[in-house]
């Protein structure tokens, strides 16, 4: 049995939508409302999601540079929402303030769409620049607490794929965060078995150091197309974060500088001649982030990103870094201040 309290959140990323036109806009608002009806959405509850969809689907099609939106199922417990979040190379917005108030127009439209997008979600966040938009909203099936914590992943299959390959898997030991990214090897359905193999002895075992959980994944994985794994625990009592890494998993923790955590050659399943683990300080308020080959690894974090809400941080690497031709993979976490 797992030593776990107040369990993270479960994420899936159910589909992404590249916002070309209004066709491709109308199958993103039928798949968000399909999904709240499978998650038990009432009727009417469902309809609105779908409209929100829509409008923030419409809003990237009038106005965005390579506009693309994601769907996608958070659960907390017995209760799950349905997630919207949309990411744009630009123009970006003159004002989100003003962007979010109903009759603000740019385009001589009545303007209602984001404002609309506001009212009817549960919660929502948005960072805006000349190097474009990141926006999110959540919508629950009815009033209760939304969860809000200090992590998010995300995941984006390749080009043409259906299932990615990469997977990611957050749990809380006692006061310590734990964290894992895996890259399965290729691409397709195959690795992402392997990953969710992975995922599946991560969550399923009992606490240990980074160094012996990498150990177990790489037993986990024997028999499938093993990967590329990392683990972080975050111990914010004492200011460390712990790590351990087989593969070519892109670590760092962000505070007044970016500095990389080392990850040993290897395959997890096949070959794991070393495996250490290392220590690094974890300032308050210092952010962690893991993430696959999908992401080069020459991005920084710009100046206040860090502030902004986990899954906005890791969109917005994603867009900026997620430059290659696989899939892609990146892990925000950040610590706590005093």
């Amino acid at each position: 049995m797992v030593a776990v309290t107040a369990e993270p959140p479960v994420t899936e990323d159910v589909a992404w939508f590249r916002i070309d036109d209004r066709v491709t806009a109308g199958t993103a608002r039928r798949a968000a409302a399909a999904l709240a009806e499978r998650l038990g959405f009432s009727g009417s509850r469902g309809a609105e999601v779908g409209l929100a969809t829509m409008e923030l689907a419409s809003n990237l099609h009038k106005h965005a540079d390579r506009g693309s939106l994601l769907l996608r199922e958070v659960r907390t417990g017995d209760t799950s929402a349905v997630e919207v979040a949309t990411v744009d190379h630009g123009p970006g917005m003159s004002s989100t303030g003003l962007a979010f108030l109903d009759g603000h127009s740019t385009t001589g439209t009545l303007g209602i769409g984001l404002g609309a997008v506001r009212r009817l979600a549960d919660a929502t966040a948005v960072r805006s620049g000349p190097d474009g938009t990141v926006l999110t909203a959540l919508f629950t099936p009815g009033p209760g607490p939304v969860p809000r914590e200090p992590f998010a992943g995300v995941t984006r299959p390749m080009t043409g794929e259906g299932a990615c390959g990469d997977a990611y898997a957050v749990r809380r030991d006692g006061g310590r965060l734990g964290l894992l990214l895996c890259d399965g090897s290729g691409h397709g359905p195959l690795a992402a078995t392997a990953s969710a193999l992975a995922v599946r002895a991560f969550l399923g075992s009992a606490p240990t150091a980074p160094d012996a959980m990498v150990r177990r994944l790489h037993e986990a994985m024997s028999g499938s197309r093993g990967g590329a794994v990392a683990v972080a625990e975050l111990d914010q009592d004492r200011g460390v974060v712990r790590y351990a890494g087989l593969g070519n998993i892109g670590g760092s923790v962000v505070a007044e500088r970016r500095r990389g955590m080392v990850s040993l050659p290897g395959i997890a399943g096949y070959q794991a001649r070393s495996v250490r683990m290392f220590e690094y300080p974890l300032p308050p308020g210092a952010v962690v982030v893991l993430h696959s080959d999908g992401l080069t690894d020459r991005w920084e974090l710009a100046p206040g990103l860090g502030a902004h809400p986990p899954l906005v941080v890791a969109l917005t690497l994603l867009r900026d870094a997620g430059v290659r031709r696989d899939d892609a993979s990146v892990l925000v976490a950040r610590a706590e201040r005093a």
